[in-house]
């Protein structure tokens, strides 16, 4: 490895661990940055997984204080993310992504406009009460289809989770960032223990990624507490629509 290569992955981790503990999207910045030291594409798709898992646990504990209050709920959500995840991640080794990446500037749009518009459609699917929770069989099923998207590939996996979890209910939008924060880190650490298994890792750049993205998901997450909810509501969104732009154009 050069300086500029260690460099460059280094950067773009500190980058995706503060990214993905705010608003998600934080693969925008470490997986090209892998491509572009000329780590495979599937290769670097699994390492990248590994290297943002402790930013993920990093996001979830700065984020504690919030998620003490839904211990309950998070339970039922913290399973499917599991089996999701595992999931996922066999898909991811028992398929080329081709196919599967060119859906993904679709699916950011529509997790985008569902976010931006998911405090009026919440409470036209259930009512005035839909700012109260719960585990409903549609928000389950929402966290299953995230969770296997994010063990397969995981960029914009923040993005739709935010969107889904705001479709649930929650409507507070740093409430819902803590949720995902940790419901992320559930996903990756199976998706990590799957890669790793299966040997689909390259440890040299892995190592440099997990360091520094681990100190960009933290401060990512404290700073993101220190934000007005409206204006983070803003920058998701603002975020979930330049990434549609990106790989749009990426892919067509």
């Amino acid at each position: 490895m050069s300086a500029w290569q260690i460099a460059l992955v280094g950067v773009a981790a500190f980058c995706a661990g503060a990214m993905n503990s705010v608003a998600g999207g934080g693969t925008f910045f470490s997986f090209p940055a892998l491509l572009a030291v000329g780590v495979p594409p599937v290769t670097a798709n699994a390492s990248n997984s590994v290297a943002l898992w402790p930013a993920s646990l990093s996001g979830a504990w700065a984020y504690r204080k919030e998620l003490a209050r839904y211990r309950r709920y998070l339970i039922p959500m913290g399973i499917v993310s599991f089996i999701g995840g595992i999931g996922g991640g066999l898909l991811l080794l028992a398929t080329k992504d081709a196919t599967f990446s060119r859906l993904i500037p679709w699916l950011l749009l529509f997790a985008t406009i569902l976010f931006a518009f998911s405090g009026h459609i919440s409470i036209l699917l259930r009512g005035q009460d839909a700012a109260e929770p719960g585990n409903t069989p549609a928000s389950l099923a929402g966290q299953a289809v995230v969770s296997v998207y994010g063990g397969f590939f995981g960029a914009g996996m923040g993005i739709l989770m935010l969107a889904s979890l705001a479709m649930s209910g929650h409507d507070d939008v740093h409430e819902i960032n803590a949720i995902k924060n940790l419901l992320s880190a559930i996903i990756y650490s199976v998706t990590v223990l799957t890669f790793v298994i299966a040997g689909a890792v390259s440890w040299p750049y892995t190592v440099i990624m997990l360091a520094t993205a681990t100190l960009g998901g933290y401060w990512g997450a404290t700073v993101a507490r220190r934000i007005p909810a409206q204006w983070l509501r803003r920058f998701i969104i603002t975020i979930g629509f330049a990434l549609s732009v990106f790989y749009f154009y990426k892919t067509f």
